[in-house]
């Protein structure tokens, strides 16, 4: 009878810490990286780039918990990243959305006003998905004068601030402007900085899980 009850209360336990362990394969959730070419690891290996790092650091901390998707596209832009994004959140259902666009539409000269709305259409519909969305402002040479530059900036925080979402104001910082760190074109950054991108947004992607 004694061995019976043992058996019984081990059995117990074991279903009880079963339960209490149980949410935390419910809690696995996938990132979407919405980007252009520094999110696609442009002019290097793809295992280089800072998302893929993101995806191993997340299986250190997170063992088999999360799943990164990098659906960036090397020169992409809104426009292009909005036509993209009614079949990526059907096909991949992410619970975070990552936003690393708006660098290739002030390079060109494309009104800031055209990027906020097509930044806010991307929230928007990430977030009627049922995603959390993180924002990564950009900033751009001054070609087009200061005034422009100053309108592109405000558009990440315009878009933040209605739609209540994290925004990294500069995905870029402690990274653009220093030549160790860039490729010979001196706007993509080169794999000794993909460290440094990731730490950037790893806080907001990590508090949004």
């Amino acid at each position: 009878m004694q061995n019976r009850s043992a058996t019984l209360k081990m059995g117990q336990w074991l279903l009880f810490a079963g339960l209490c362990l149980s949410p935390m394969v419910v809690s696995a959730k996938t990132i979407l990286i919405l980007g252009d070419s520094i999110s696609a690891a442009y002019g290097m290996n793809a295992e280089q780039g800072w998302v893929n790092l993101l995806q191993k650091r997340l299986n250190q901390q997170y063992p088999k918990q999360h799943k990164v998707v990098n659906a960036s596209v090397s020169g992409e832009t809104t426009s292009g990243a909005l036509a993209r994004l009614p079949k990526l959140l059907s096909t991949h259902r992410p619970d975070v959305v990552v936003i690393e666009l708006g660098g290739n539409d002030g390079l060109r000269g494309q009104p800031p006003q055209m990027m906020e709305n097509n930044l806010a259409q991307l929230v928007q519909r990430s977030q009627k998905a049922k995603a959390k969305v993180i924002l990564l402002g950009m900033k751009i040479p001054p070609n087009y004068g200061t005034a422009y530059t100053q309108a592109f900036e405000s558009k990440y925080k315009v878009v933040s601030q209605r739609y209540q979402v994290k925004l990294l104001p500069f995905f870029l910082q402690n990274v653009a402007g220093n030549a160790t760190l860039m490729q010979k074109d001196l706007i993509h950054p080169n794999p000794k900085a993909q460290v440094i991108l990731l730490n950037n947004a790893y806080p907001y992607i990590k508090g949004a899980l």
